[in-house]
């Protein structure tokens, strides 16, 4: 498991983070390493990209299964041609009403 050998995630409980997940609550980088079962590393990483649907640091994990959806050419089930417009600026309704409000 990644979380006992990745000193940065030693002090996240799995438990809260997938109750946090459960309530649709945001999760920072480290409880999203946990909840993805990746690297702290691997989700700064991902914090980082352009495209990746986090705002402020944190990040709802239904915006990321709808963004690795995207990535992986899948949109609402089905597969969708590849559009090079896809980017930051279609951010997912939840982020950018957040933006919106500040």
């Amino acid at each position: 498991m990644t979380q006992k050998r990745d000193k940065q995630l030693r002090g996240i409980s799995l438990e809260s983070v997938l109750k946090k997940r459960h309530l649709d609550q945001a999760l920072n980088a480290k409880e999203f390493a946990v909840c993805a079962s990746v690297s702290y590393s691997t989700a700064r990483n991902w914090f980082r990209l352009p495209s990746f649907p986090c705002c402020r640091g944190v990040v709802f994990w239904q915006d990321f299964v709808q963004w690795r959806g995207s990535q992986n050419g899948f949109q609402n089930g089905a597969l969708k041609e590849k559009n090079p417009d896809l980017g930051a600026a279609n951010l997912p309704l939840r982020a950018a009403k957040i933006l919106r409000e500040f």
